[in-house]
């Protein structure tokens, strides 16, 4: 976070924002949810920084087998219980730093990051690029749903580590084949918290018909090179 560092396991424990986390909206976020209805997502699959994991668990109903990594223990829990519950014995879930894990060495045919790449301190990407790239097969996917410049406003209490198209893409081509940058939307729950404003008249963000607000986002598509 550019700053306050947020304690992640606080936010799913409700201590930050009173309430489950606005990313938390009880689905895969719905720019990720097209790349799984267009057929983009091939082999195991690693969710890098699944929170809660709505997007492992749709996978997993999917018929997909998918490993979820969070530093989060509370939103580890919750997701190995939710699996428990709708009886998804494919998705398995990991208390870990996605800059460091180790096991897994060519095996996930796609990686997707939903809302992770921002909300690592900018000195830690390169790390979390590498590590998932090790954890990558010859020919992987790998999609990113990424904060995009400008998305809070300067005052907000919590700002992630927005990036611009040339940013993001300086940053994963060093280890990915970029195929594509797009503008993309975060939707999130809005925070009812005395120092978050609500959205002001004639605000550029858009709320979709659930009510949520759709932040300005990037959506990242590329592939770890064949050798």
């Amino acid at each position: 976070m550019t700053e306050q560092v947020m304690d992640w396991d606080d936010a799913y424990q409700e201590k930050v924002f009173q309430a489950p986390p606005p990313w938390n909206i009880g689905e895969p976020q719905p720019d990720l949810a097209a790349l799984i209805a267009a057929g983009k997502v091939r082999g195991d699959v690693l969710d890098a920084g699944c929170g809660v994991a709505e997007l492992s668990l749709t996978l997993a109903a999917g018929g997909y087998t998918v490993v979820g990594i969070d530093n989060s223990p509370t939103a580890i829990a919750e997701a190995t219980k939710a699996a428990r519950e709708r009886g998804l014995t494919t998705a398995t879930f990991v208390v870990d730093d996605i800059t460091k894990f180790s096991g897994h060495d060519g095996r996930f045919g796609t990686v997707i990051d939903s809302t992770l790449f921002h909300s690592l301190p900018v000195e830690d990407r390169d790390a979390y690029l590498q590590a998932i790239h090790r954890a990558a097969a010859p020919g992987a996917g790998y999609f990113a749903l990424v904060f995009a410049k400008g998305a809070f406003p300067a005052e907000a209490p919590y700002r992630p580590n927005e990036v611009d198209e040339q940013e993001l893409r300086s940053a994963v081509s060093k280890y990915w084949e970029v195929d594509e940058i797009r503008p993309a939307a975060i939707h999130g729950n809005i925070p009812q918290l005395p120092d978050i404003p609500e959205l002001p008249e004639g605000s550029p963000h858009r709320v979709d018909d659930k009510g949520r607000v759709m932040m300005p986002a990037y959506l990242l598509s590329a592939h770890k090179a064949d050798q």
